[in-house]
């Protein structure tokens, strides 16, 4: 399956969490996952509020989806992420059996689909997960750079 407009409409769901995270300070990475044409769960970024380093915004949405689920088996749905998940995250996705995955902004130094490892096509995980990376990148990756360029110029006030 490729991309399509309800792609792009999940993913600016997905930024406007990512907004929230910001608005609470936190790095703004917003997640939503998918069954059937309809929100299941969603989750932002809150490690820094919840003094949690694993409440990533795909760990969160995860979590939540299994618990209204009832199912730690997340199977045919799609995560959509407006950065590309890390190690602990993509690991995650692949347990929960997500089917596919859908990100805005790729992550060159610490991705774990495609760019610092390539997990969606490792050969030791059961699992594989149809992912497609990019969707609406610059307004993805224009919010983080963003909030960290904020973020410097606070600190050297």
């Amino acid at each position: 399956m490729g991309i399509s407009l309800t792609d792009e409409q999940w993913m600016r769901h997905a930024i406007r969490l990512a907004q929230r995270a910001e608005a609470q300070g936190e790095v703004p990475v917003g997640a939503i996952l998918i069954k059937e044409q309809k929100c299941i769960a969603e989750g932002w970024n809150t490690p820094i509020q919840n003094h949690d380093p694993t409440a990533h915004a795909e760990m969160i949405t995860i979590r939540h989806a299994g618990q209204i689920l009832e199912n730690y088996r997340l199977t045919d749905t799609t995560l959509y992420v407006t950065l590309e998940p890390c190690v602990m995250c993509m690991g995650a996705i692949s347990h929960a059996r997500v089917n596919r995955l859908v990100f805005g902004a790729f992550d060159p130094k610490r991705g774990a689909v495609c760019n610092a490892l390539q997990l969606s096509d490792a050969s030791f995980l059961n699992h594989k997960i149809e992912w497609h990376g990019g969707i609406l990148e610059n307004d993805c990756a224009n919010l983080l750079k963003d909030f960290f360029r904020t973020k410097r110029k606070s600190l050297t006030k």
